[in-house]
Parts: C-alpha cells; structure tokens; sequence
C-alpha cells in the first residue's frame, strides 16, 4: 500500500473551518447525557430518548461546527438519515464504549462491539475518535497504549484520521481527580500523556487542560502549561470542555490557542444548559447556545494555530502527489 494518506488529508480538511482549526461539536455522549436526562434514574433513560436529544442538539448547533462528534449507537446514523446533520459538516464517529471496565485504579477502555474503523470510514465518517482511560504510570499503561497502537493501525489502513481524547485519572487510593492532591500532578500528567501517545499514528489530540482551572486562576500558569503541552505533542491538539462553565471555557481556549492549539471539541460547556430547563425553555437555550458555538469559533478562527502547520501530512503531502499516484494508492 503506498504511504500516501490522502484520505487522513481529506479528512481533517473535513473536519477543520477555513482556517484549518477544529471547532468541533461534541455530542457523543451516552452516559452522562443519561444523567443530565434523568439523575435520579439515568438507566431508565432509553435509547431513543438519547437519540432525541442528539438530533435535537445537533439540528440546532451543527451547522455552526466545523464537525460534529456523534456515537455509533444513538448519534451518528441518526443524525445523518433524518437530515439534522448538515451535509457540509464534517463527522467524527467515536469507537469505544461508554464507561471503563477494570481497576479504578487502572482503567480499561473498551470498544463498541459491532462497531470498527473500517464501519465508520464506509458509513462515511470524516474521522475516528478514540478516548483512551490512560495515566503514564498505571498499571496496565502498556495496554492501554496497545489498544491505541491497534485502534491507529486500523486508521492507518483505512485512510481515515484518528483524533485521541486520553482522560486522566487518579492511580492513588483515596484520592479523586478533582481533588487538590491529583491538581497538583494534573500538568504533569496531561504533558507526559501527550508525549508518551501523541506518536503512536495519532492524527490529533483531544487534550485536557494542563492545570485544573477550577484550583488555579492564574492565566500566566495557564499559558505556560498549555506552551509545554504543545511542545510535547508530536501533532495538532484541540481543547475539550469536560463540562467546564461556559465564561471558564471561553477563557480556556483564549490561552490554549494563543499557546497553540488548533481549536476545541466541546460539548457541555456549550449546550449543557438546554437540559437544565423546562421543556417550552428548550429551544430559546440552544439559540442561546449556537451564540457560544459561534463566538468560541470565533476565538479559535483567530488564535488557533492551523492543524497543517503541526501536522507532518500538512507539510509534506503536497509534494508526494504525482501522476500516477492512483495506481500506488492501495485497495483496502
């Protein structure tokens, strides 16, 4: 097969403005939209419940992104069979399961069974996310980095872009990740999770914040971590939102793209609201939330670093298409 991605090149044209930042929507999740649905009972919440909100969501907010992230199982066909994603949007498909199995300790992703590189690239996914449960110094950190060696390989072959969320977690008993002590080693851990992973055949990162902002205000912090967060990953990075307030994301991302990332994949920070209100409130709040898409685009459009310019397809591709490059291009 030739080692031409034009395909990984298409597809992260496809999911990037103008600008070639990401300003993505996220709208893939199961169960914490479980939980804002319902948080007395988030199991009783059905299937089609979930679907509904997701076109709901997506209907009103898509065509402000450059893609939307949906999940396999109640986003992705859904909102493109009923037309609420816009066909000039891009799409990214999620591959694992909702959750993690194993230790607290020592988190294990799964995948979505039925589901694969290769289902999404036929349905006509512009990109595949994986999230990846992952500290550098848990115990099962080489399994962990097997599944994403794996999961790229598939891209690989699939000519199709691989955007990478690794969550953090606590790997100390006793102690949870929104406590002072795990704040403390947050920076470290985001910045040698991107080294350790951003090499693995990863497209682009879907990073946390390097420091909790919750614990620490100052923004001089902020932007020195979030420079040495991108000195140590090997391709573009885009914020997630990790249902931060809106006015805390929107200075989030002011720092990271002036620090250079190439953009945001949010969710919650942006819509979470639509769920907090009565029914006949609904509508009126995912206006209000296509304003925050629209003005986080924005921001990002104009301080986001372009993804070609951290990317190696974006500086080299360019000069390996020749005629007769169809020929090479392999089959899957």
């Amino acid at each position: 097969m030739s080692d031409l991605m034009i395909g990984k090149m298409r597809g992260l044209q496809a999911t990037s403005s103008t600008k070639g930042v990401f300003t993505i929507l996220a709208q893939d999740h199961r169960g914490s939209l479980r939980r804002l649905i319902n948080p007395s009972a988030p199991e009783s919440v059905s299937g089609e419940q979930l679907t509904k909100w997701k076109r709901r969501i997506v209907g009103v907010l898509g065509t402000y992104a450059s893609a939307v992230l949906l999940d396999p199982e109640y986003g992705a066909a859904q909102c493109i069979a009923s037309g609420d994603l816009p066909g000039h949007v891009g799409l990214l498909v999620s591959l694992e399961e909702t959750g993690y199995t194993g230790d607290p300790l020592a988190r294990e992703s799964r995948l979505v069974e039925g589901w694969s590189v290769a289902k999404a690239k036929r349905m006509g996914a512009s990109a595949c996310k994986l999230l990846i449960h992952y500290h550098p110094d848990a115990g099962n950190e080489a399994q962990q980095r097997a599944l994403i060696e794996e999961v790229a390989e598939a891209c690989r072959r699939y000519d199709i872009p691989l955007f990478l969320e690794p969550v953090s977690f606590s790997i100390r008993p006793g102690v949870s990740k929104d406590s002072d002590e795990f704040a403390r080693e947050r920076r470290r851990v985001v910045v040698e999770t991107a080294r350790r992973l951003s090499g693995l055949g990863v497209d682009v990162l879907k990073a946390e914040f390097p420091v909790d902002p919750l614990r620490e205000q100052d923004e001089r912090i902020w932007r020195e971590a979030c420079e040495e967060l991108t000195g140590a990953s090997a391709v573009p990075w885009a914020l997630l939102s990790a249902a931060v307030p809106f006015d805390l994301f929107e200075r989030m991302v002011t720092v990271a793209c002036e620090a250079g990332a190439s953009g945001f994949i949010a969710g919650r920070a942006i819509w979470i609201d639509a769920l907090r209100v009565p029914e006949s409130d609904v509508d009126r709040v995912l206006g209000e939330a296509a304003d925050r898409l629209k003005r986080l685009s924005a921001l990002a459009d104009e301080k986001g670093t372009p993804w070609y310019e951290r990317h190696p397809l974006g500086q080299a591709i360019a000069n390996q298409v020749q005629v007769g490059w169809h020929a090479a291009y392999g089959e899957i």
